[in-house]
């Protein structure tokens, strides 16, 4: 938030280094612990991250508890062949936004995503972004309540050997609302959030974990185990649309790069271009393999989270059960701090309040945000039955991220231009537009066909 520059109420000690403050960027905003402000605009500085550093920063950020749906999406997109297709067209654009929004943030001398837009593209659309961010960390909240959900009954019941017919601890509400708020309500009332650095370096590798252990499954598969029937083709053309909300909530990282290109030793786009490329090449390796090897083991059987769709005794497959639940666990505060950091900006800005007045009443603010937040998230996780409802929804949002917020950057930043307009201007006027079209058409098409589903079913 802007309000950072001038204060450091809403981002810990002022200590930390930009490798630290990168550290902590986790999908989808967490740039708002702390605005990265850039340098007077030298790209060599010193101290910095290194590209090597970024690449290994971004690919966290990207990485995380929606791999667990992408088996599922795989089959609704209609096979192995149709979804990897439609992973490496979007990886284009995907690829092409990170680039966008390094060389915007560069421009227009801004240190994180909602600044850049709103200097960049003006004051309404720049409240719209940080709307849609309170609203993506919200719904990805929701997101972790469920898998939480459907992970710790099937752990408990590993460990207790109980009939979750019949067992009233592995209830999956129960198990929710106990870990909630035991665990992630005390986590969420700080103001600070530097203490969670370490807890996601954990969640990091526990999703690696997870992907090792679906493709160990696949090639040494339960002799008890047969899948269902695997489609070979998408029965419609329109039915490989359906996988674009789990690839745009896997792939987006857009917000959190930001302040990792402006935390960089060398803010140049080239070396930016080369980090974001290797990094997302990791990411569709892994979500490849955890989607491929995931749909194949089960076929029309996967479940939306495919560790549900494992035996509850297997023994890794509860490793990992317990990997995904610290993940989501120590994820949730951060999202939450991120939502809540733009709810507060959001409303100092429309109430015209000055820091000072925010520092006397922030702890009473704080405390009725968080209340508020995590309560109607927890209810609505109680009865929402699967993490693809909400993927569904805020999948579209994603891709407003990768798609339509660099898109319209790109355009006014060219557009802004008054020298002489070659063709390269108007070959990124040209892909300003068809980024921020195709965004729309993602955005319109998986929230319409979303909203349609839940009202039917």
């Amino acid at each position: 938030m802007s309000l950072n520059n001038d204060t450091e109420d809403l981002g810990g000690d002022g200590g930390c280094d930009s490798g630290e403050r990168a550290w902590l960027l986790q999908s989808p905003s967490v740039d708002s612990v702390r605005a990265l402000k850039p340098d007077s605009g030298d790209s060599g500085g010193s101290g910095g991250v290194s590209c090597l550093g970024a690449v290994f920063i971004v690919v966290n950020a990207a990485l995380g508890a929606g791999l667990l749906n992408f088996p599922a999406a795989f089959y609704m997109a209609g096979g192995v062949v149709s979804g990897v297709i439609l992973q490496m067209f979007m990886l284009v654009f995907i690829i092409s936004g990170l680039v966008i929004l390094g060389y915007c943030s560069k421009v227009s001398n801004e240190g994180t995503y909602q600044e850049v837009v709103r200097t960049t593209c003006g004051k309404l659309t720049g409240v719209l972004c940080e709307v849609a961010i309170a609203v993506y960390a919200f719904g990805t909240c929701i997101a972790f309540l469920i898998v939480i959900g459907d992970q710790l009954d099937h752990l408990v019941t590993a460990v207790t050997h109980a009939a979750p017919a019949v067992s009233w601890y592995t209830d999956r509400k129960f198990t929710i609302s106990v870990t909630a708020v035991l665990i992630i309500l005390p986590l969420c009332i700080p103001k600070e959030i530097g203490f969670q650095k370490y807890a996601s370096t954990l969640s990091v590798l526990g999703t690696w974990y997870v992907t090792i252990v679906i493709i160990v499954k696949y090639i040494w598969p339960d002799p008890d185990m047969t899948p269902g029937y695997t489609p070979t083709s998408a029965p419609s053309w329109t039915a490989v649309f359906n996988a674009m909300p789990t690839i745009c909530f896997g792939f987006q990282c857009h917000v959190s790069c930001v302040p990792v290109f402006n935390s960089m030793s060398r803010r140049d786009i080239r070396p930016w271009g080369v980090v974001v490329t290797l990094s997302m090449i990791i990411c569709l390796f892994v979500y490849i393999g955890t989607g491929v090897c995931g749909f194949l083991t089960f076929g029309s059987d996967v479940n939306q989270d495919v560790l549900v769709s494992y035996p509850a005794d297997d023994v890794p497959v509860a490793i990992a059960r317990a990997f995904i639940i610290i993940c989501v666990v120590t994820s949730y505060p951060i999202l939450h701090f991120c939502g809540r950091a733009v709810i507060e900006g959001l409303w100092l800005r429309f109430h015209g309040e000055q820091v000072e007045v925010c520092v006397r009443r922030e702890r009473r603010r704080r405390m009725v945000e968080t209340l508020v937040w995590f309560v109607v998230t927890l209810v609505l996780a109680l009865f929402i039955p699967d993490i693809g409802r909400v993927i569904s929804l805020i999948g579209g949002l994603a891709a407003c991220f990768i798609f339509v917020f660099p898109g319209l950057c790109l355009m006014q930043a060219k557009l802004s231009e008054t020298d002489s307009r070659s063709a390269s201007w108007h070959a990124l006027v040209v892909l300003s537009v068809a980024m921020v079209t195709v965004g729309a058409f993602i955005f319109g098409l998986t929230t319409t066909n979303a909203i349609y589903h839940d009202i039917v079913n």
